[in-house]
């Protein structure tokens, strides 16, 4: 099979396209894809071409969902520390992932990036925990390149050892801030022309210390990287900085030179009004992980209030052993509802807003050219196309976007194309034997 780059015409579907006055559904459109970017969009657009077609009529085709936030090793660990409180859960996950070996990191990561795939994500943006061994990270990175999807890979970093994690990581998994630059300049250059990019991934504010921040700062400025950190999870972040440092945890973090427009805060259920401020002002974006926050009990994030700020809201399903699935669209129906319960209101991110969100709401922070909600010229074809009787209850369908959000579930995922290359199709994976793959996790230990 060829992979890379590839050219498709995508026929009589119905786009979720991006127009002058927003996004709206299109019937009887063709989206012509060429060397991986959409090149034309319209009634006929592909007649003629002598490119391969896909006939897409019966179909809903929308961009490639954006998961802005999980730990893919987690998903061989689903269950684990089931009712436990954050810090007690971290502690229980991170005795996992002292002892995960590189076998168990590419099955987890192989499992965990499938299943995103199968629920129309294209772009995952992975937090990898610190970890000292490079056979780990290669492990994953082996994983995520077999099923092709595009890949944002976070390599964990922390200088602050502490073993009950309130003030620093455990120690077991610290390395170096310096071997973990140069690990990541080498994987820079070994993934040069691929659909995996770094970026450098922190647990938590507690993590670093003032010249551990300035470092990673300087670093991931000078080469233009994301850079993920928790945030706000719980209030334990603000609590520990304010007594150890006398600050909340978004002045720490400002001090240190870590809030910037390429800086993507996770979680941010504790925000107050002085926070959304800041975050805004630096040009922050915000990752929400609705799922993982009701699953740990960690607390509702404010989200229509950032966006009333004016900063920009990414969706995230988080690791599954805080989920427990890697369910994208279960997520967009969570995040609307959660936030519907919090603000007694059933007028609280429509479809458009979610999808927004699940599509391009951390575009800039991935460095990504802003676009437009809906499919549109110019844009990498990462695209979804939904076959909602694939399940009949989602029939029938009156509205695709309210349909989208309040009853799809994977099952309706048909295929999915990262750069114009089909990596799902019929909801089953083209690059590797989902068979084979089961019964290694089966006897997984």
């Amino acid at each position: 099979m060829v992979h890379g780059p590839q050219s498709v015409v995508i026929a009589d579907t119905t786009v979720y396209a991006a127009t002058e006055t927003g996004p709206r559904w299109l019937a009887g459109q063709d989206v012509v894809v060429e060397a991986g970017v959409v090149t034309a969009i319209g009634p006929g657009a592909g007649s003629g071409s002598k490119l391969p077609v896909v006939d897409g009529s019966g179909g809903h085709l929308l961009p490639g969902f954006v998961n802005t936030h999980t730990h893919l090793q987690q998903a061989v660990l689903r269950g684990v520390g089931e009712g436990l409180p954050l810090l007690e859960w971290l502690r229980c996950v991170g005795e996992h992932t002292v002892a995960a070996t590189a076998e168990q990191t590419y099955l987890a990561a192989l499992a965990g990036g499938l299943e995103l795939l199968r629920g129309g994500v294209t772009t995952v943006v992975e937090h990898m925990w610190p970890n000292p061994s490079e056979e780990v990270h290669d492990a994953a990175l082996r994983a995520l390149t077999d099923l092709g999807i595009r890949v944002v890979f976070g390599r964990g970093v922390a200088d602050r050892a502490d073993a009950s994690r309130r003030w620093g990581l455990d120690p077991r998994l610290m390395q170096p801030l310096p071997t973990i630059f140069d690990h990541i300049e080498a994987l820079d250059d070994r993934l040069t022309g691929s659909r995996i990019t770094t970026a450098l991934a922190v647990p938590n504010p507690r993590c670093l210390t003032p010249e551990g921040m300035a470092a990673v700062s300087e670093f991931a400025g000078r080469h233009d990287k994301t850079l993920s950190i928790h945030l706000s999870e719980t209030g334990t972040d603000d609590e520990m900085c304010r007594l150890h440092a006398g600050c909340s945890a978004v002045d720490y973090l400002d001090a240190g030179g870590l809030l910037g427009p390429r800086t993507l805060a996770v979680h941010c259920c504790h925000l107050d009004e002085y926070a959304r401020h800041m975050l805004a002002e630096r040009e922050v974006a915000v990752s929400y992980n609705p799922l993982s926050n009701m699953r740990l009990g960690s607390g509702v994030a404010p989200i229509p209030q950032l966006l009333r700020a004016g900063v920009a809201v990414g969706l995230g399903v988080d690791g599954a052993a805080s989920n427990d699935t890697q369910d994208m669209l279960l997520a967009l129906r969570m995040g609307a509802y959660l936030q519907r319960v919090a603000h007694a209101r059933a007028d609280v991110l429509g479809p458009d807003a979610m999808l927004r969100m699940a599509t391009r709401g951390a575009d800039g922070v991935l460095g990504r050219s802003p676009m437009p909600s809906g499919v549109s010229d110019g844009e990498r074809g990462d695209l979804t196309l939904i076959r909602f009787d694939r399940d009949f209850a989602c029939l029938p369908v009156r509205d695709p976007g309210a349909t989208l959000l309040t009853a799809a579930s994977p099952r309706v995922i048909d295929t999915v194309w990262v750069d114009g290359e089909a990596v799902i199709r019929d909801g089953r994976s083209t690059r590797i034997s989902e068979r084979d793959l089961v019964d290694r996790l089966r006897v997984m230990q």
